[in-house]
C-alpha cells in the first residue's frame, strides 16, 4: 500500500474543530467520517445525489435549491477523500465508495425508498448501490456517466506510477487538478467557480493522496456489464448528457442507451461534462418532472 502523504498546499487538518465551522452534518461510517446534508421538505420524496471524481457535496447546491422548490427532499454527501469527509489510508476502489453510499442511507433516518442520482464517477457508484438496494430505488438518473474508456490516458498512467505518482501528487498535484477541472465545464466563469469550490477542499491533508489513489484503484474502464446489469433490473431510468462533454463524449450515448434502455434521455446543448453544475435549474426540472411522471399511464 502506498504511503499516505501530505501534498504541497494541504495545510488544513480534518478534525472536530475544523468541521465545527462547516455547514452540514458528520457521521461515522464503516471506513471513516462522512460529511453530508439531508435537507428540504420533510414530507418530500428523497433524492440521493452521488458526485464524481473530484467534487464535494457543494457541487449539488444549485440543483438542490431547485429540487426543494419542487417539494423534494435531498441527501448529498462528500465521498471519502473529497470535501470534508475522511481521507482513507487504504484502497480507493469502487467497493469503498459503494459501501459508503450504502452505509449512509442505512445509518440515517430516511424513507425506505428514494431516487438515486449519479454524476460521472458517481454514476458508477450509483450502479453499485443499485445492485444492493434496487428494491428501494424508485428511479435512477445518470449524468455524463463514466466507465466507457478503453484505458488510462498517458497523464493518468504517469500519475499512478509507483514513486513517480506520489512525487507528482506532492509537488504538482494542485496544478494537475486545476488543468483537469478546466476541461469539465465550458465558460471561464464556470471554470473559476468550479476550481474555487473544489480546490478549497483540497487544502485538507491527504486530498491528493486520495485523488491519485482513486485513479490507481478504481476501475473506470470497459464497464458495459455494470450498465447492462442495471438495465436488466427494470428501474425507471433518466439519462442526462452535455452535448460538449469532453470527458465522456456523446459518441458513447448510443451504447449507454442500448445497455440501460432509459425511459427518457436528454442532451443539453452548450453544456460540458458537469451538467448539474452548468445547468442546475434545468437539471432539477428534468429530474422532478421525471419523478412526478413515474407511474402515470
Amino acid at each position: 500500500m502506498p504511503t499516505y502523504y501530505r501534498a504541497r498546499g494541504e495545510n488544513l487538518p480534518l478534525n472536530p474543530d475544523t468541521r465545527s465551522r462547516l455547514r452540514g452534518s458528520f457521521i461515522e461510517l464503516s471506513a471513516g467520517t462522512t460529511h453530508y446534508e439531508l435537507t428540504g421538505p420533510e414530507d418530500g420524496e428523497l433524492v440521493f445525489l452521488l458526485g464524481g471524481l473530484t467534487v464535494p457535496l457543494f457541487y449539488w447546491d444549485g440543483v438542490v435549491e431547485h429540487l426543494h422548490r419542487r417539494g423534494l427532499r435531498t441527501l448529498t454527501y462528500s465521498a471519502y477523500g473529497r470535501g470534508y469527509s475522511d481521507r482513507v489510508a487504504g484502497p480507493y476502489d469502487r467497493e469503498l465508495f459503494v459501501r459508503q453510499a450504502h452505509d449512509l442511507v442505512e445509518a440515517l433516518d430516511v424513507p425506505r425508498t428514494w431516487h438515486t442520482v449519479g454524476s460521472s464517477m458517481g454514476a458508477l457508484n450509483a450502479l453499485g448501490l443499485l445492485q444492493r438496494s434496487h428494491e428501494q430505488t424508485k428511479s435512477l438518473t445518470l449524468l455524463g456517466p463514466a466507465g466507457f474508456t478503453e484505458g488510462d490516458a498517458p497523464p493518468v498512467r504517469l500519475a499512478t506510477t509507483p514513486r513517480i505518482g506520489p512525487f507528482l501528487g506532492k509537488h504538482l498535484g494542485q496544478l494537475l487538478l486545476r488543468a483537469h477541472l478546466s476541461h469539465n465545464v465550458r465558460t471561464p466563469e464556470q471554470v473559476r467557480a468550479l476550481t474555487d469550490m473544489v480546490c478549497d477542499t483540497y487544502r485538507c491533508e491527504g486530498s491528493m493522496y486520495a485523488l491519485l489513489g482513486t485513479l490507481r484503484d478504481y476501475d473506470f474502464h470497459r464497464q458495459q456489464d455494470a450498465y447492462r446489469q442495471a438495465g436488466q433490473l427494470g428501474v425507471p431510468t433518466l439519462l442526462l448528457w452535455g452535448e460538449q462533454d469532453q470527458v465522456t463524449p456523446t459518441s458513447k450515448l448510443p451504447q449507454v442507451k442500448d445497455l440501460l434502455n432509459p425511459q427518457l434521455c436528454q442532451v443539453f446543448a452548450d453544456c460540458g461534462h458537469m451538467v448539474p453544475f452548468e445547468y442546475p435549474e434545468k437539471t432539477a426540472a428534468e429530474m422532478a418532472d421525471f419523478f412526478a411522471g413515474l407511474g402515470r399511464p
